[in-house]
């Protein structure tokens, strides 16, 4: 049997123990037997998003708590800030235009991050403006932005902050409460380990007052009845019961290394990857200055074909890596090292990347990328370098 080592930005692999979990038998969910789960999945929640507001589970992909982020804070007519650095910060355009929302677009070069100042730029010219939607981590481009310095900016005006952390929670660091990020959403299929399928969003107390006075049409994203059911504990709609209990097995793990251990656990093998690429005469796509701890995005050099690496890493060897995404396909690929993903996963993707560029013709010291990797990983005082 070939194996399938995913090295994607999602989903990710499934350790065994919440595989085992995702194998029982399932429950109903108007049980206290469910409600006991979904306390200790919310208490668990808080602790990663690092506040004490609630967070509401969503039967849904990122991009649903992204959707109801915006139709629950905005109405037709209103202005927002945008960033566009990449796939995913074009996603909050898309998703306001949707709801009739006036998008004030920053566009940021692809492998480059946001300038706080354009933000307070924008924020100072227009006081209408009512919320601020940026990325954490953008998997298109490799690119982290630096939310603490978006959020100093944000906090002491009358807009909102919202922050996609779909890819980047558990893996690099957002205090919700302490750095003032009034709207942060997440997805089971990134850090937490888990199959795609359940969506997370926390709302601060001055972004709930928004709405309860937006006018957007919503029903099933309708946050009211997210907070009215978890007075109860409850769900007001049917929840992927299975992927609810396993969350706690993957909560108990992530509490049991401590956040600060992961984050340095991921800095770890984010590089190792890149000093792995450059080995290898391969350059990183993205700025020194935003390198993300959670996937590396490789430039390639133009003989080589990506779109070939990525098909024979997966066809031939098992082994999925990212491709890149309109103007970088082809151009790049993007190594992921998030969720379940451990230095000998990694030492993996690079050897295989290795026999793969081989195999293309390029020309580089065979094993150089595999040794650049393990005296990253010999290392011990590797730390996150994130904004």
């Amino acid at each position: 049997m070939k194996r399938n080592l995913l090295l994607t930005p999602g989903p990710t692999q499934i350790p065994p123990e919440i595989c085992a979990v995702l194998g029982r038998p399932i429950i109903h969910h108007r049980t206290p037997q469910f409600q006991e789960n979904l306390k200790e999945a919310v208490e668990g929640l808080k602790q990663v998003f690092q506040t004490k507001n609630d967070v509401y589970l969503l039967t849904c992909s990122g991009t649903g708590a992204m959707e109801a982020s915006v139709c629950n804070l905005l109405s037709s007519g209103d202005k927002a800030i945008t960033v566009e650095g990449g796939k995913f910060g074009e996603r909050w355009s898309e998703l306001c235009r949707s709801y009739g929302v006036e998008p004030h677009v920053i566009h940021v070069p692809w492998g480059k991050s946001v300038d706080p100042a354009q933000i307070r730029k924008i924020l100072d010219a227009h006081k209408d403006i009512k919320a601020v939607f940026i990325t954490q981590s953008e998997t298109s481009t490799g690119v982290t932005t630096d939310v603490e310095a978006v959020a100093r900016v944000v906090r002491n005006t009358s807009a909102v902050l919202v922050v996609d952390a779909v890819s980047g929670l558990g893996i690099i660091d957002l205090q919700m409460d302490n750095w003032g990020v009034d709207v942060v959403v997440s997805a089971a299929h990134k850090g937490f380990m888990l199959p795609p399928g359940l969506a997370f969003i926390s709302l601060s107390p001055r972004a709930f007052k928004l709405v309860e006075t937006c006018k957007s049409p919503r029903y099933y994203f309708d946050l009211r009845k997210s907070k009215e059911a978890m007075t109860d504990i409850d769900t007001p709609f049917t929840p992927a019961i299975g992927i609810v209990i396993a969350l706690n097995e993957s909560l108990r793990r992530m509490k049991q290394e401590g956040l600060p251990n992961l984050f340095a656990s991921y800095a770890r093998l984010a590089k190792g990857t890149r000093e792995a690429a450059k080995a290898l005469g391969l350059s990183i796509f993205t700025d020194e200055s935003c390198q993300s701890n959670v996937l590396t995005a490789i430039k390639l050099p133009p003989e080589v074909d990506g779109n070939k690496v990525v098909k024979i890493m997966r066809d031939t060897h098992g082994i999925s890596v990212a491709g890149g995404q309109d103007s970088l396909k082809g151009k790049i690929i993007r190594i992921a090292h998030m969720g379940c993903v451990d230095e000998y996963d990694i030492l993996t993707g690079i050897s295989c990347l290795e026999k793969v560029l081989l195999k293309l013709g390029y020309k580089f010291t065979l094993g150089a990328g595999v040794a650049a990797a393990q005296k990253v990983f010999n290392t011990q005082d590797v730390k996150s370098k994130e904004p």
